[in-house]
C-alpha cells in the first residue's frame, strides 16, 4: 500500500567518535530526520533521556502518559507521511505503549517506538519494572528486537526505521537495555540498510494490469473502491487520473477519506456501516470493483457472502497477504498503489456508463445524508456540517471513536490526503485528541481540530496541560450527548433499550480546560454553535475546548447492522 523506498546499499560506512549507546540512538534519529519524538521518561530510559537534553535538533515532547505517545506518533505519521517516533521506559511504560502500538499496526502507520530495559543481568529475573517487551509487541509489529549489545545499537535503529517505512507501512519496536544505553562504542553508521531479505513487489505485473484495463473497459456498472492505501503511497493524483479518464465512480473507506477531493462529483464518499446509501447501493450492484489499498474489512464489507455479490474484484495491494484474503480477486495485483495506479491510468479506456451514472445520481438525490434538530436540541451532525462549512475541508480533522467519528466522516469533506486522521482497525476511544496533537506538532501551519466524544476525550484528557504548554493552537470540539454515543445506540436497537453501563455523568469540560490554562467555551443552544467555532477557529495561542451539549437520543444512520448486508441497511428512524 506504501510509496516505496529502493533498497538501499549496504556497502559503505560512516565511522562516528566514541559515544555511549544512548548517544548513539539519538544520533541514528538524527541520521533518520527525526526532529519530533513524543514520551515519557521513567529508570530504564534515563540514559537515552540525558542525551536528549544535548539534542537541540531533535525536540522531545513531555507527555503524561505514553499510551499518548504512541498516538500522537500514528497523528503525526499520518499528517505528515514520516515516521512518528514514541519512547518510553521499561516495563509499565512500554505496556502502556501497546494500545497505540497496535492501533499503527491495524492500520498501517509507519511508527518507531523505542522503549528502556531493565539491565541485561537481570532480564528474566522478574526485576523492578521489567516485562517482556518483544514477546508483548511481537503480534503487533512489523518487526521488534531487543539489543544486546552496543554495536549494534545504530544498525538496529536504521533497519526499524526502513522497515516501518517500506512496503506496507507499520510500527516497529526497539528495546534497549539501560546497561546498553550507558555503555560505550564506536558505532558504525550505515549509508544504507541490510535489509536483503525484504523486498517488496512494485511495479505490478503489465500482464495483469492489462488484464486489469480491459476488464474496467468493458464493464457496465464498474465502481472504484479505495482505502488508506492509497494515502499511504502518496497515490491520490494517479487515483483522481484514473476517475477523470475513465468517469468510473470512486467510493472511500474510513481509512481512504481524502484520497480523492471529497468534493468532487466522481467521489462518492464513504462506504460501509456508517457510509452512504448511494455508495453502498452502487457496490452493491457493481459488475467490476477495482479495490486499491483496502482490505476488505468487515466494516466495509458486513456479511462477507452478500457483499457486491454481482461483481468481479480486481485488487491491488502491495501486501499480497490481502489479496483473497477476505474476498476472491478475479485480477490481483500486487504492487505499489502508486505505480499501479500510475500504470492503469496511461492505458485505461473509459467504459460505457452514463446509465450507471444515471442510477447512482438518482440514488445520491434520494439518499442523501440528513438530519433533524430536534425540540431546539443541537444536532451532532449539524455541528459537523458546520465545521465542514467553516474549514472548506482544508484543515486536518482528527477523531476520537463512536458516534461523532461516524458523524464527521459523513459530514466532513476533505479536499486532499491527509486531512482525516481516525482510529480505523482497532477503533481506539482516547485516540483523537492525542492524534489532533501529533497532526499538529507535524504541521504546525495547518488548522488542525480535535473532534472528539465525551466518553473517549475523559481517556486522555490530563494531555491538555501538554497541548498548553506548547501553546498548541487546536480546537478541541466535544459532541457531548452524555453517553457512550455508539454503546447506547447499539443497546437501542439490538438490546431492547436495556442502556448498561452506557450513560455518563461528565465534569463541567469548559471548566477543567480553564484549569488547565485553557480556554474553555460550553455551548448549549443550537444558535451558539456558529460563534462558538468561528472563535475557537480564530485562536492562535492556544487550545481551546468547546463542549457541545448534544442531542442524547440521536442515532447515527444510515447503519448496516454489523455481520448483516446493504439488503439490511436502516436507513431512516
Amino acid at each position: 500500500m506504501a510509496r516505496q523506498i529502493e533498497p538501499p546499499s549496504t556497502k559503505r560506512a560512516s565511522r562516528a567518535k566514541t559515544m555511549t549507546g544512548a548517544q548513539v540512538l539519538v544520533e541514528a534519529l538524527r541520521r533518520e530526520g527525526v526532529e519530533v519524538l513524543f514520551g515519557h521518561p521513567g529508570g530504564a530510559s534515563l540514559p537515552i533521556y540525558d542525551a536528549l537534553y544535548d539534542a537541540r535538533d531533535v525536540r522531545h515532547i513531555l507527555v503524561r502518559h505514553e499510551q499518548v505517545a504512541a498516538h500522537a506518533a500514528v497523528g503525526f505519521a499520518r499528517a505528515s507521511g514520516k515516521v512518528g517516533v514514541c519512547t518510553a521506559t521499561s516495563g509499565p511504560g512500554a505496556t502502556n505503549l501497546v494500545t497505540g502500538i497496535t492501533d499503527a499496526m491495524m492500520d498501517s502507520v509507519p511508527v518507531v517506538a523505542i522503549t528502556g530495559q531493565v539491565p541485561r543481568p537481570v532480564i528474566g529475573n522478574d526485576a523492578f519494572q521489567e516485562a517482556d517487551v518483544t514477546g508483548v509487541t511481537m503480534p503487533i509489529t512489523k518487526w521488534n528486537h531487543l539489543v544486546m549489545d552496543v554495536g549494534d545499537v545504530a544498525p538496529s535503529v536504521q533497519r526499524a526505521f526502513y522497515l516501518a517505512r517500506t512496503g506496507r507501512p507499520g510500527p516497529v519496536l526497539v528495546d534497549i537495555p539501560r546497561d546498553v544505553s550507558q555503555e560505550s562504542c564506536t558505532p558504525e553508521f550505515l549509508e544504507g540498510v541490510p535489509v536483503p531479505e525484504y523486498h517488496p513487489a512494485l511495479d505490478g505485473t503489465p500482464k495483469q494490469i492489462t488484464a486489469a484495463v480491459e476488464m474496467l473497459a468493458a464493464a457496465e456498472r464498474p465502481v472504484i473502491y479505495a482505502g488508506g492505501g492509497i494515502i499511504s503511497a502518496e497515490a491520490s493524483v494517479e487515483l483522481t487520473a484514473l476517475a477523470e479518464r475513465t468517469r468510473i465512480p470512486v467510493t472511500l473507506t474510513l481509512m481512504g477519506k481524502g484520497a480523492m477531493d471529497e468534493t468532487d462529483p466522481l467521489c462518492l464518499g464513504m462506504l460501509g456501516m456508517h457510509g452512504s446509501v448511494f455508495a453502498n447501493y452502487a457496490v452493491n450492484e457493481a459488475d467490476v470493483i477495482l479495490a486499491v489499498g483496502a482490505r476488505f474489512d468487515d466494516r466495509v464489507t458486513g456479511r462477507l457472502r452478500d457483499f457486491a455479490p454481482k461483481a468481479r474484484f480486481i485488487h491491488i495491494d502491495i501486501d499480497p497477504a490481502e489479496i483473497g484474503k477476505n474476498k476472491p480477486a478475479h485480477v490481483p495485483i500486487v504492487g505499489d498503489a502508486k505505480r499501479v495506479l500510475g500504470a492503469l491510468a496511461a492505458q485505461a479506456r473509459a467504459p460505457k456508463i452514463d446509465g450507471w451514472w444515471a442510477q447512482i445520481e438518482e440514488w445520491r438525490q434520494r439518499y442523501p445524508f440528513r438530519y433533524r434538530q430536534r425540540d431546539g436540541a443541537i444536532s451532532a451532525q449539524y455541528v459537523c456540517e458546520q465545521i465542514n462549512r467553516l474549514t472548506g475541508g482544508s484543515a486536518i480533522v482528527a477523531t476520537d471513536v463512536g458516534q461523532h467519528q461516524m458523524w464527521m466522516a459523513q459530514w466532513y469533506r476533505p479536499r486532499g490526503p491527509r486531512s482525516f486522521i481516525s482510529s480505523g482497525g482497532l477503533g481506539t476511544m482516547g485516540f483523537g485528541f492525542p492524534a489532533a496533537m501529533g497532526a499538529k506538532f507535524a504541521c504546525p501551519d495547518r488548522q488542525v481540530i480535535a473532534v472528539v466524544g465525551d466518553g473517549g476525550f475523559q481517556m486522555t484528557m490530563q494531555d491538555l496541560i501538554t497541548a498548553v504548554v506548547h501553546r498548541m493552537a487546536l480546537p478541541i470540539i466535544i459532541l457531548n450527548n452524555g453517553a457512550l454515543g455508539m454503546v447506547r445506540q447499539w443497546q437501542t436497537f439490538f438490546y431492547h433499550d436495556r442502556r448498561s453501563a452506557s450513560i455518563l455523568r461528565n465534569p463541567d469540560f469548559a471548566r477543567i480546560a480553564e484549569a488547565f490554562g485553557a480556554r474553555g467555551i460550553r455551548v448549549e443552544r443550537p444558535e451558539q454553535v456558529d460563534a462558538a467555532l468561528t472563535m475557537a477557529l480564530a485562536v492562535e495561542d492556544g487550545p481551546v475546548v468547546v463542549d457541545i451539549l448534544c442531542d442524547p437520543e440521536e442515532n447515527c444512520l444510515p447503519m448496516i447492522p454489523s455481520g448483516q448486508s446493504v439488503a439490511e441497511m436502516i436507513i431512516d428512524e
